[in-house]
C-alpha cells in the first residue's frame, strides 16, 4: 500500500517536506491536527448541512450511487475558522501556493453505504501551469468525520500521477488501458478523526465500495494560487454578521462575496463521469 509523508500538530514545518511530499507523491497527512472531539463536532454539523442539501434542489449533487457532494456556507461549520487558521494548512498552502492563496471551496463528500467503486479520475482537467510550468497551482484539504476503516470504501490514490499529461483523451478520466499503471501504485487512506490531509486534485485517484452500514463524510477545503480558475466553479459566501468577527489575516485569503443573508448555493462542479458505479471490484 506504500507510505506517506506524515507531519505532526506540532509545528515548525519545513516547506521542503511540505513540498517533496506534494510534488511526489500528491498527498500528505497531518496526523492529530484536532482533537476527537473536535471532530465529532464537525461531523454533527455535516449531518445537519446533508439533510438539509437533501431536501434542497440542487443541494447534494450526485457523485454516483448513493455518494453525493455538497458545497456549503463556511460559517455554518462552527470549526471553520480553526481550519484556515491551523499552522499546518497555512504553511502548506503558503509553501506551495505562495503568500496570497486563495479559499475557494468548501464542501463535503458523503459516501454512504451502498456506494460503488469508482473510475480512477482527477477532479478536474490539469492546467498548463501543471503540464507545461510543472507547478501545482491548486490544493485540496480533507478532514474525516468517522474513523476510516476497510468496509467504509476508503479513497485510494496512484502517487506521482498529479504530473500525468492524459493528453489524447479524457482529460480527467484516464483510459482504462492505463489503470494497470495506477493499480500498480495504488495507496489506500484509512484517516482517523481528527486528522487532516492535502492532495493535489490532479493526482489519480477514486473512492473505493462502501460495503459497510456507516456513511463516510469528508470535509473538503479548495485552496487556489493566483492565477488559478477554480473559483469560478463555486460560490464562496460570507454574511455581513460573520464577516464582521473574522480576522483580516483570514479574509484575504477567501475568494469570497458577504451578503446580507446567506443565499442558496447553485452547484457548477459537477463531474458527469461520476454517474456511473463500476460493476468490478478493487483488486486486493
Amino acid at each position: 500500500m506504500g507510505m506517506q509523508t506524515a507531519f505532526s500538530a506540532t509545528p515548525p514545518y519545513e516547506a521542503a517536506d511540505i513540498m517533496g511530499g506534494l510534488y511526489g507523491d500528491g498527498f500528505i497527512t497531518c496526523k492529530g491536527a484536532f482533537s476527537r472531539a473536535w471532530a465529532k463536532q464537525l461531523g454533527e454539523d455535516v449531518a445537519v448541512l446533508f439533510d438539509e442539501a437533501r431536501h434542497q434542489p440542487g443541494g447534494a449533487l450526485e457523485r454516483g450511487p448513493n455518494r453525493y457532494y455538497v458545497e456549503i456556507h463556511p460559517e455554518r461549520l462552527r470549526g471553520f475558522l480553526d481550519i484556515v487558521t491551523h499552522p499546518w494548512f497555512c504553511a502548506v498552502c503558503a509553501s506551495v501556493l505562495g503568500p496570497d492563496y486563495k479559499i475557494v471551496e468548501v464542501g463535503f463528500d458523503v459516501p454512504g453505504p451502498g456506494a460503488m467503486h469508482q473510475p480512477w479520475h482527477r477532479d478536474f482537467a490539469a492546467p498548463e501551469a501543471t503540464l507545461r510550468a510543472r507547478r501545482l497551482d491548486s490544493l485540496a484539504f480533507n478532514l474525516t468525520t468517522v474513523d476510516v476503516t476497510e468496509a467504509m470504501g476508503p479513497l485510494e490514490i496512484a502517487p506521482g500521477t498529479q504530473w500525468d499529461s492524459l493528453a489524447g483523451g479524457d482529460p480527467m478520466f484516464p483510459d482504462r488501458s492505463l489503470w494497470p499503471r495506477y493499480e500498480a501504485r495504488r495507496q489506500r487512506k484509512a484517516p482517523r478523526m481528527g486528522d487532516m490531509s492535502a492532495r493535489s486534485a490532479l493526482t489519480i485517484h477514486r473512492g473505493t465500495a462502501n460495503t459497510s452500514q456507516q456513511a463516510r463524510p469528508v470535509l473538503v477545503v479548495g485552496v487556489d494560487a493566483p492565477g488559478a480558475v477554480n473559483a469560478a466553479r463555486h460560490d464562496l459566501q460570507l454574511s455581513e454578521a460573520f464577516a464582521a468577527t473574522v480576522p483580516e489575516d483570514v479574509v484575504r485569503h477567501l475568494d469570497q462575496r458577504t451578503v446580507a443573508r446567506l443565499e442558496p448555493i447553485v452547484q457548477e462542479h459537477t463531474i458527469a463521469g461520476l454517474l456511473q458505479g463500476m460493476a468490478q471490484p478493487v483488486a486486493a
